[in-house]
């Protein structure tokens, strides 16, 4: 008997909703959100009501009955950071969607999954949210104790690419070791070793290569001194780095294609600026290869950028030294979501169950009245014998120090 799968992908200005029989998609559809509808909701999370009424009006609309579905599975939100899975929607997640400690579209998806989920009688799932963490505990220190480096980045794309890697390869995910760069309007670069994530850059707060709407890393002291000069509120400074950083505060575009037009007129600037952005992500890269001590079995180029072979021959140029180069251009989210969502239906795999993690704070490592994964996982580094099973993440260092905007 066939499985039929709602995936539903929530964006900042638009849904997109798609309708996989197996592993075909029936019915796919993006739902665009004009500035003047969004404006309406004071908050992202008050737009759920309007979204679910939309997407169920659009599969009415098209003949696709909701009860037919075996399942149904939404992009994941910022909710606490967990290991890479199919999650089904239980309270907890259903909590953490509605009080998520960031403002995101994405949050809406586990939410509307479920909705309609429960309205049928099936389960709702989540798959490799953007929180996916498996970092390596030393991997998320930073030189300042109140400012941890998280691990936020396009997990569903780039795990579901690096498993296509490995089909294609005929080799499992988990036996591989891969650099896997997502290159849309913000650009991750990740270090997948033997399937699991170990080190990452943070696209969501700037950090990492330049992207065309992300600053990127920035110089410390000169950022400090801008954010005390006057000239720029916070809001405009959080701005500056996530949305109208990059090309877009170099170049006045977030078209990467239309940077190109730019340099075949002759426009230096734009070629300048351009390079800049590739050789930043050419440099994270290498960066991600040390994570793994050079042991890389190969290069993933994806996302929009990944059209433009300018750009992966830029970016190859730089470090085809370190392992061969694979580019799979483009996105493909919602099928991404389905495949997650149709391998557990068949039994293939297994639904994780969301668990809201504490903060573990590393300074008190050392009480050892207190239980700590952290500890764990450097004492099987000590000794592997005596150790319990190792650590694979250390949740919410941000929840100590409050709530932040997105």
């Amino acid at each position: 008997m066939p499985h039929k799968i709602l995936a539903i992908n929530p964006g900042s200005t638009s849904t997109k909703i798609a309708v996989y029989t197996d592993d075909q998609p029936t019915f796919t559809q993006s739902i665009s959100h004009s500035a003047e509808e969004l404006a309406r909701f004071p908050q992202v999370v008050d737009q759920f009501a309007w979204r679910k009424e939309l997407i169920e009006t659009a599969l009415r609309e098209n003949g696709i009955d909701i009860r037919e579905l075996s399942a149904v599975i939404g992009r994941g939100g910022i909710i606490s950071p967990i290991e890479s899975g199919v999650y089904e929607v239980n309270d907890d997640l259903r909590h953490d969607l509605l009080h998520a400690r960031m403002q995101h579209a994405s949050n809406l998806g586990g939410l509307i999954a479920r909705d309609i989920a429960d309205e049928i009688g099936v389960k709702s799932y989540i798959a490799d949210p953007v929180v996916v963490d498996e970092m390596m505990p030393y991997a998320r220190i930073s030189g300042v104790p109140e400012l941890p480096r998280e691990s936020v980045f396009h997990a569903l794309n780039q795990k579901a690419v690096a498993r296509l890697f490995a089909k294609e390869s005929g080799k499992r995910y988990e036996d591989l070791n891969l650099v896997v760069c997502h290159m849309g309007g913000g650009c991750t670069v990740s270090a997948h070793r033997r399937g699991r994530v170990i080190d990452t850059t943070n696209a969501l707060d700037g950090c990492g290569p330049i992207s065309p709407e992300r600053s990127g890393s920035l110089p410390p002291g000169p950022l400090i001194h801008l954010c005390f000069s006057g000239k720029y509120t916070e809001d405009e400074l959080i701005k500056m780095v996530h949305g109208a950083g990059g090309l877009m505060a170099h170049l006045g575009t977030t078209s990467v294609p239309e940077v190109l037009d730019r340099i075949l007129s002759h426009d230096l600037h734009a070629m300048l600026i351009l390079r800049a952005m590739c050789y930043s992500i050419a440099k994270e890269i290498g960066a991600m290869a040390v994570a793994m001590k050079g042991d890389v079995d190969a290069i993933l180029l994806t996302g929009g950028i990944a059209h433009s072979k300018r750009v992966t021959d830029f970016i190859a140029d730089h470090v085809d030294f370190i392992a061969p180069i694979y580019v799979y251009p483009g996105e493909n989210e919602l099928r991404a979501l389905a495949e997650n969502a149709l391998a557990v239906v068949r039994g293939e795999r297994e639904a994780r169950t969301y668990v809201s993690e504490e903060y573990d704070d590393p300074s008190k490592i050392n009480d050892t009245t207190r239980t700590s994964k952290l500890r764990d996982w450097l004492l099987s580094a000590i000794d592997p014998q005596k150790a319990a099973k190792p650590a694979t993440a250390i949740r919410h260092y941000l929840r100590k120090f409050g709530n932040r905007k997105s």
